[in-house]
């Protein structure tokens, strides 16, 4: 097989201040052959965005790319080409297709003007030439209505949307090599799938070959035909994806593969790196053998902590001078919270779940129903009558980046609400408190001293959940809060969520558009769709048999990793497609 890139002893380091210098990737060797499936997997920080971006030489000011490096692109070594060649080469002979669309989208211009740029500046069209072409484009990503779409500006598509236009404008030129850097992460499992296989269907139209980024091996298993494992800049193992699958032979690998929770088994708890790394023998324990110790559902009691019964939310917008349309963001929702159980609820964005969340809270007001606790309807609570239930309900919100204010020390975060609520007798107590809880979810006591910006996003998540537990709540919902996370920083916050409803009884409202943690978290299920609660029930009912239409696509969507003989496997085998 004939490799369309070569990349040999790849160093890359970054300047950090006047003395400091970051090692990122550390003698990285792998190939792409033509019109294959190459991808890079690992955590946050491994190395693999900053291998890939090495290709394209789009690496930041401050990087140090070794003398030895070698990047070979059609005979050419890239790393050592002129600028004025690389801008000939980039969106013409390499697409890239980045993680977060909308900030790869201008803001200012119709997804129109910026795919047909790409047409005029490599391939010399004329306006009109650009324009036929964009349409014909937008076609073939599956853009509904494209002649309507053309000019549409990036906020008016959906996530999905967005990631399709990346897509139209990555292979606009027909590029021999696409570069995906994580382009399902944050996706509904339904959007995450066609992504997936647009662009098995793409490649194989093209004959083009595709470098996939991912942390999820889930994901890479439905694409893939080899996988390059990587962690703090090194190459860990790396193979063809049946054999990765398999029979993985790193540590690492292996505790990639079984972090995520299954769907066959729900061990009491997930494993998580450090049990592979110290010892591959004692992990194999929660990897679901059948005398592996499983979890058992709390048994729910008579009476409901929380009842929610007939919640409705609708947004009336303005769609004209006198022109109103009213959206129904959540349709008669009536179901119930025990104590110290988890009750799931799943949908696709847009499905109402978040908003749910948001009226239990009274975040957002409802515009009918009752949520009754201790027989009192808290939508009709005065403010002041609220305050004390805001307490005992609490929310942990998806984004930790966003949640936590930058300006506060970690120990600041945490002694604020409870300055707030009363609790503790004075200053020393409550930060006596902090720390207690700080340690509690795994972090050193130091942190309490330090700023958010000098914890990773699992880090932050773990602050997140102390400051809710400095409430004591009952109630804790979690708003797609491990969704943005790695699987193996997942594991760890879905362990310490489980701990502390062991601990505290807490009962949990799990808010996920991935159907997998959700089916490992939750006793009860909730499937919205539209604002509707389209089916409910046990957690086993629900994936064991799934009554609705909705559901069942749903499930259909999840990746299962590597499964050749699979029909809903997004790309064939590699000798399907004529490799050797």
């Amino acid at each position: 097989m004939t490799n369309l890139v070569s990349v040999r002893d790849l160093t890359v380091s970054f300047r950090l201040g006047k003395h400091h210098v970051v090692e990122a990737v550390r003698g990285v060797s792998f190939d792409v052959p033509e019109n294959g499936t190459v991808a890079l997997v690992g955590e946050s920080g491994s190395g693999k965005s900053v291998s890939a971006m090495s290709i394209m030489r789009l690496l930041p000011d401050n990087a140090i790319v070794g003398a030895a490096s070698r990047v070979e692109f059609g005979g050419r070594n890239l790393l050592a080409e002129p600028i004025e060649s690389l801008r000939a080469i980039r969106g013409k002979d390499i697409g890239v297709v980045f993680q977060e669309p909308m900030t790869s989208l201008n803001p200012v211009f119709t997804v129109g003007d910026q795919v047909a740029e790409v047409l005029r500046l490599h391939l010399g069209l004329t306006p009109r030439q650009a324009a036929d072409r964009v349409v014909e484009l937008l076609t073939e990503v599956g853009i509904p209505e494209p002649r309507a779409r053309v000019d549409s500006y990036p906020h008016e598509l959906s996530g999905g949307q967005q990631q399709r236009v990346m897509i139209a404008m990555a292979i606009a030129c027909q590029p021999k090599l696409l570069i995906a850097d994580e382009p399902t992460t944050a996706l509904d499992v339904t959007v995450q799938r066609q992504i997936l296989e647009l662009i098995a269907k793409l490649q194989d139209k093209h004959r083009m070959s595709v470098l996939f980024i991912s942390h999820d091996l889930g994901v890479v298993g439905e694409i893939a035909d080899e996988v390059v494992v990587m962690r703090e800049g090194i190459v860990r193992e790396r193979g063809p994806v049946a054999k990765i699958f398999a029979a993985p032979q790193d540590a690492y690998t292996k505790a990639l593969l079984a972090c995520r929770p299954r769907l066959d088994a729900r061990p009491k708890r997930l494993p998580v790196i450090d049990d592979f790394m110290q010892s591959a023998d004692s992990a194999s324990i929660v990897l679901g053998r059948a005398d592996a110790q499983q979890r058992v559902a709390r048994t729910a009691e008579d009476k409901p902590l929380i009842e929610a019964r007939g919640l409705r939310k609708e947004y009336r917008l303005k769609t004209g001078l006198f022109a109103r349309k009213t959206i129904e963001a959540v349709k008669d929702a009536s179901f119930s919270v025990a104590r110290g159980r988890t009750l799931g609820v799943v949908g696709e964005s847009g499905s109402g779940k978040t908003t749910v969340g948001m009226l239990l809270m009274r975040l957002v007001d409802a515009t009918a129903g009752e949520v009754l606790w201790d027989g009192k309807d808290l939508l009709k609570l005065s403010d002041r009558e609220m305050m004390a239930y805001r307490r005992r309900i609490q929310i942990i919100f998806q984004n930790p980046y966003a949640s936590l204010n930058p300006r506060f020390t970690i120990g600041q975060i945490l002694t604020e609400p409870m300055k707030i609520h009363g609790i503790g007798s004075g200053d020393d107590e409550r930060f006596e408190r902090a720390v207690r809880l700080i340690k509690r979810v795994g972090l050193p006591a130091d942190s309490i001293h330090k700023y958010p910006h000098e914890f990773s996003g699992g880090q932050r998540q773990r602050i997140a959940i102390a400051r809710v537990l400095t409430m004591q709540p009952e109630v804790i919902i979690c708003d797609e809060s491990v969704s943005a996370l790695d699987v193996s920083v997942q594991a760890t916050v879905l362990n310490l969520l489980l701990d502390l409803q062991d601990e505290f009884g807490i009962s949990y409202v799990f808010i996920s558009h991935d159907l997998a943690v959700v089916k490992y978290m939750a006793d009860d299920i909730l499937v919205m769709n539209q604002g509707a609660i389209v089916e409910r029930g046990s957690s086993e009912a629900i994936y064991e048999a799934p009554r609705h239409e909705y559901t069942k696509k749903l499930l259909a969507s999840i990746p299962r990793g590597y499964a050749p003989s699979r029909a809903t496997r997004a790309v064939r085998p590699a000798s399907a497609r004529g490799a050797p």
